[in-house]
């Protein structure tokens, strides 16, 4: 019960205050990202400059941190409990809290509107390029709205959904152990020349950790989409054509659910490091993407994350009433 109060708890915190700037430095985020700096200077010191080598070393960060996130946070928790159980409480709920991304996801993006909606493309870029990973420089206003619609639907997997069905399952430790994997793929993780192989192992371990979580999010979308008046139907189909159209085995699911849901195009090609990369388009262009489509992307995920929030909650009430059973 007390993974259940905690996960529930954890999820109104961040729906309402999202991660205050006070708590930034302790963010398990930030600690984890300077881990993985270290541990990545160290590593690539110690093993050969080859593929071979390179490929060892990311590995075995792929192994330490994930395992260190679960283990540390598992004990300090235990320590807690015998202290004084209410402070083992507190520190569940704390990083239950900090694994979630609902506020600072519809914040964020609501930020890219605001620029757009005051005339500015050059603060709208601005604002995009802290949330996406490609380059923003020369978006027009639709490549501004569409990777602003595109990170809300991916980072509902990566930032709601995936977190929260870790922790339903094994409480904080698990959630963090899950925030390790994500945050190094998103550090390490890339096909450029420093990380092909360095960061080989950690990109296919985030692929197999979202595998599940990916899909669950995109379904959540299509039952949510009808809650908001969008297009279940459509978000349903394209989701069911589009959802391998990308070179990730999971990124695609939430964007063809999203692009379905609204009607819009998404995807395509697009610059990342300067080296424009030739991704395939989802979904149909049933009208021109516009601003107003970010504020519709915020409504469809913060009604999938309080639709993903009541299904983990009952299936984690009905596996507590089978086993007492």
């Amino acid at each position: 019960m007390k993974i259940l109060l905690a996960a529930v708890c954890g999820f109104f915190l961040d729906l309402l205050l999202g991660d205050p700037a006070a708590l930034t430095r302790l963010h398990p985020v930030v600690v984890m990202g300077r881990c993985i700096d270290a541990l990545e200077r160290r590593l690539r010191s110690r093993f050969s400059k080859t593929p071979k080598g390179e490929y060892r070393a990311g590995l075995l960060l792929a192994c330490l941190l994930p395992l260190g996130s679960l283990f540390v946070s598992w004990g300090l928790i235990v320590l807690l409990d015998r202290l004084w159980a209410p402070l083992g409480f507190l520190l569940r709920v704390l990083w239950c809290w900090q694994a979630l991304a609902v506020k600072d996801l519809k914040d964020e993006s609501m930020n890219v509107y605001r620029a757009l909606q005051d005339g500015s493309l050059a603060d709208a870029r601005t604002a995009v390029s802290r949330i996406v990973g490609r380059d923003t420089a020369a978006l027009d206003e639709a490549g501004v709205v569409r990777a602003a619609v595109e990170t809300v639907a991916e980072n509902f997997s990566d930032g709601v959904v995936a977190p929260m069905l870790y922790m339903f399952i094994g409480g904080a430790p698990l959630a963090l152990c899950y925030k390790a994997v994500n945050t190094m793929d998103s550090m390490i993780g890339y096909k450029n020349e420093r990380y092909l192989w360095f960061g080989r192992a950690a990109a296919r371990l985030d692929d197999a950790a979202n595998f599940l979580p990916s899909r669950l999010a995109a379904l959540l979308l299509i039952a949510a989409s009808g809650m908001c008046g969008y297009d279940r139907r459509g978000a349903r189909q394209i989701w069911r054509r589009d959802r391998r159209r990308h070179a990730s085995p999971n990124s695609a699911q939430c964007e063809a659910a999203m692009a379905g849901a609204l009607g819009v195009r998404l995807a395509g090609p697009a610059y990342y490091f300067g080296k424009l990369l030739d991704k395939p388009t989802i979904g149909d262009p049933s009208r021109e993407i516009e601003a107003e489509d970010i504020r519709r992307a915020d409504r469809l995920m913060v009604a999938g994350s309080i639709l993903s929030l009541l299904f983990m909650s009952f299936l984690r009430i009905l596996s507590i009433l089978l086993l007492k059973g």
